[in-house]
């Protein structure tokens, strides 16, 4: 790969972290927020998707 490519890999990397991160943020807070066990369950649920994904980013990167 040329410079040219890994530096747009890593702009693609840094956006796609950022993305995961707020929705890790929204997760989070819903899970805290949430008064039904379902609805915590889910967001949950959705917590651990996302930091699977960024292991998986960053699996990917190095």
């Amino acid at each position: 790969m040329y410079v040219s490519e890994l530096s747009d890999l890593d702009r693609l990397f840094h956006r796609l972290n950022n993305q995961l991160g707020i929705i890790l943020a929204n997760a989070e807070l819903l899970e805290a927020k949430s008064s039904d066990e379902t609805s915590r369950s889910r967001a949950r649920q959705v917590v651990t998707s996302v930091l699977e994904a960024m292991g998986t980013v960053r699996e990917i990167r190095s």
